[in-house]
């Protein structure tokens, strides 16, 4: 009886106070989310399909890499703009149709420049979502829910992404790489149904309006762009795992599909299992916001450099853990950190520009990985994407000094 007290009082209580008080909307666009995410099997596995399914050379993936970078850019800088113009209902409705069609279309395509283009436009509409979706999601969170709101909504792509790679690692291997685009493109749609059903604007309930009568653009917010670089490095580092890792997985370890798949799916297992309760406590210590970053950006940084210490297999396990439980720290209080921030202007802006750190990583980070690991070899990669994390470090202890000098504490 007092270890059944024990656990419950220390694990199953705080596990269960960690999802309440959210608004039955987080929760509806955590459901929407997790359809979309559930089928998105199509990007872990992107590099392995062009190099062995269309013959591709690890240079030209690296450039395809980039269009999908420069197509996110291009999609959440207008997904921002049209958000404050139009709302992020109307936005989210034409990203999740549009993309889903395309999803299912973009396979058909081959040849290096029409990949190019496809996976550009793909991007381009499929990431206009990101943006709209972080100012519907301040919308439907009262002002001290935002960060356990954001998480909520992590842990759907999480657990989307932890069932996606490891079916689609089984789908490969019994089926074929075109399946996976029929999955992606069917989830796209069902998410937007489902959208257009449940939350329809005249029904949902806003718990947080923001209305600034002299609104700050994001551009001309110094202490923002400080953020923003230190996202920019960090997301460098972060992106290796869908693109150079799952490759040393291959290369190196002599992994299968179905084995990267249940690696990758671990990520979003932990995610699912430990980030809710997790983000709860480092809420209750007195760490601020960019601190609980920094923790993060620590422990990716270190899983890199344990895969350049040892060869054993088992390695990878560890390191993708740490990766995990950094990433669990790094992007719901850098998400919030931005949410809280918006409110000084244009909310499309800000979290416009916040997406926008991760579409510039994805346009340098995959291709440089790319091209480092065919002419240097994975151990100088490795180095790399460390040293990258490091200068993120750098920049986030700058914003921390600078967020002091400030007259309101938006730490």
């Amino acid at each position: 009886m007092v270890i059944n007290n024990v656990v419950y009082n220390k694990i199953i209580k705080p596990y269960y106070e960690a999802f309440t008080g959210l608004s039955k909307e987080v929760w509806w666009l955590a459901l929407i989310t997790l359809i979309n995410r559930a089928g998105t099997m199509v990007i872990p596995f992107l590099s392995l399909y062009l190099t062995q399914n269309e013959g591709f050379s690890l240079s030209q993936v690296g450039w395809i890499m980039t269009a999908f970078g420069l197509g996110s850019v291009v999609g959440t800088w207008v997904g921002g703009k049209l958000t404050d113009v139009i709302g992020y209902y109307k936005v989210m409705a034409f990203s999740l149709s549009v993309s889903g069609i395309m999803f299912v279309s973009v396979q058909f395509l081959h040849g290096f420049y029409l990949i190019c283009a496809g996976i550009f436009l793909l991007m381009a509409v499929a990431d206009m979502f990101r943006p709209a979706v972080f100012v519907a999601l301040s919308a439907y969170s009262k002002p001290q829910n935002k960060t356990r709101s954001v998480t909520l909504i992590r842990l759907a792509i999480n657990l989307g992404f932890s069932l996606g790679p490891a079916f689609g690692g089984l789908i490969i291997t019994s089926l074929s790489y075109s399946a996976l685009f029929w999955v992606d493109g069917t989830t796209c749609i069902l998410a937007s149904i489902l959208l257009l059903w449940v939350l329809n604007p005249k029904k949902a309930k806003i718990l947080d309006e923001v209305k600034n009568a002299n609104p700050k653009s994001a551009y001309t917010d110094t202490t923002y762009w400080i953020f923003f670089v230190g996202l920019v490095l960090f997301g460098f580092t972060f992106v290796q795992y869908f693109s150079t890792v799952p490759l040393f997985y291959k290369e190196i370890h002599h992994l299968s599909e179905s084995q990267i798949g249940l690696i990758l799916g671990l990520n979003g297992f932990l995610i699912f299992a430990f980030e809710m309760p997790l983000i709860k406590y480092f809420e209750s210590r007195s760490f601020s916001m960019v601190e609980n970053i920094v923790i993060g950006v620590v422990l990716i940084c270190l899983s890199f450099v344990l895969l350049i210490l040892s060869s054993w297999a088992g390695i990878l396990i560890i390191g993708m853990i740490l990766m995990t439980f950094g990433e669990m720290l790094a992007f719901p209080f850098s998400n919030a950190f931005a949410m809280k921030r918006a409110k000084r202007g244009n909310q499309g802006e800000y979290m416009a520009l916040y997406s926008i750190a991760f579409s510039v990583s994805h346009i340098f980070g995959h291709n440089t990985g790319m091209q480092f690991v065919d002419n240097f070899g994975f151990d100088n990669t490795w180095y790399l994407t460390a040293g990258m994390a490091a200068l993120s470090i750098l920049f986030l202890f700058i914003l921390k000094r600078r967020l002091r000098s400030e007259p309101i504490e938006t730490e």
